[in-house]
């Protein structure tokens, strides 16, 4: 009797111990339910209580585009108009403030007829807002959503209006957005002598910041001209991190529709370089590539002038060549389409042209493509470069 007894209170005793690590186990999951669904992601435009006491009874003007927009889709402007914000000037990066204009067209300084706010163009040979534009401006702001590419010219505007700014003696304020391709840094590092609007600094082709780390790079480092900083108050993104995915409310520019595009838009971008097109005039673009000159594959398309492209590369021409629309999410820069293209394009004497370089930062990839070297050996001709930027961006990381 005494045995059974004993018997059945370690049984009770198992039953109770099991039911206390199976309740502790589903404390843990309930408790953990931001990991599950984790809180919105809030870009700085968002975070409007932290910036909008500082623009009280200020002139502003604002660096913007149709990607300078709150959750709700809201634009910008017509949000600092309805809080009374007295903006002045309106000022436009590449493709113009609603984002319409094709990838190196001619923008002229206009108005807005929504808001009657006079616009003017930070691309062509305005590139750098001067005095004269700034008159009467007390505080400049600055909203365009970046994707995290060296050559995309919105971190190229945002120089130049750091160093008008520093050098007019106004604050700058970034609303920043987090990075959709935040989590790779990756490819060859830009080299002095290559510097151009497509590349102003010494950072890899994927440099994985935020426009507002980015800023705080570019004055940490001294980049601006005769080394002068300008007076940054960032707004950050809040629920964010770099490693998080991050889907635009709107396309950044005409020739990125999509995420897809998005995410291989450094891979394929370098081949602007080449005569090899990636897409513009189709509805694919940034996410195929072809050209009349590669050996003819299962894929092909034909360029027309579309919304992006009013003059594409092979217009009406058939293009052979791969389609990506499903390829799966790029943790890296790729390189593998361009060494293919390369290889079996039937006139190699013509396949780079001298955009190339600037693309690319650097002189040595296209003699490492034409030398046979492998994607292998290229990615680990970057390895030292990569690391130390990652030592010396570390200081200006916000996520």
């Amino acid at each position: 009797m005494i045995k059974f007894i004993i018997k059945s209170v370690l049984i009770t005793a198992s039953l109770f111990i099991t039911s206390l690590h199976s309740y502790s186990f589903s404390t843990a999951v309930n408790c953990n339910t931001s990991e599950i669904n984790p809180p919105t992601i809030k870009t700085g435009a968002d975070n409007y209580e932290k910036y909008l006491p500082l623009l009280k009874d200020k002139k502003i003007g604002i660096v913007t585009n149709q990607t300078g927009i709150l959750s709700d889709k809201t634009h910008l402007v017509d949000f600092l108009l309805e809080k009374k914000i007295a903006i002045q000037t309106i000022f436009a990066p590449e493709h113009g403030f609603r984002g319409t204009a094709d990838a190196g067209e001619h923008i002229v300084d206009g108005k807005d007829p929504k808001t009657g706010l006079s616009i003017i163009s930070l691309y062509g040979d305005n590139k750098k807002p001067k005095p004269q534009q700034l008159n009467g401006i007390d505080i400049m702001i600055f909203d365009l959503q970046d994707v995290g590419a060296r050559f995309y010219t919105y971190i190229s505007s945002l120089h130049f209006v750091m160093e008008a700014c520093a050098e007019n003696n106004l604050p700058l304020i970034i609303l920043d957005r987090p990075n959709p391709n935040g989590s790779i840094v990756d490819g060859p590092l830009l080299e002095k002598e290559f510097t151009s609007f497509v590349g102003m600094h010494p950072i890899p082709l994927l440099h994985g910041m935020t426009i507002g780390e980015y800023a705080q790079m570019v004055n940490g480092q001294k980049w601006l001209k005769d080394g002068v900083q300008c007076k940054l108050t960032i707004i950050p993104c809040s629920n964010y991190n770099r490693n998080m995915e991050y889907s635009l409310l709107v396309k950044p520019s005409p020739n990125l529709p999509n995420d897809q595009s998005i995410n291989l838009y450094a891979s394929l971008c370098l081949f602007e370089g080449t005569n090899v097109s990636m897409g513009r005039g189709t509805e694919k673009q940034f996410q195929i590539y072809g050209s009349p000159y590669l050996t003819k594959t299962n894929f092909s398309f034909t360029p027309k002038p579309n919304f992006g492209a009013k003059d594409p590369l092979y217009n009406g021409k058939e293009c052979f060549g791969e389609d990506l629309t499903s390829y799966p999410k790029l943790k890296q820069l790729e390189l593998k389409w361009l060494l293919k293209a390369y290889e079996n394009t039937s006139d190699k004497s013509k396949f780079f042209n001298a955009f190339f370089t600037k693309l690319a930062g650097t002189r040595k990839l296209q003699q490492q493509i034409e030398s046979g070297v492998s994607e292998k050996d290229i990615r680990a001709s970057w390895k030292k470069d990569l690391q130390a930027f990652q030592i010396m961006r570390k200081p200006y990381l916000l996520y």
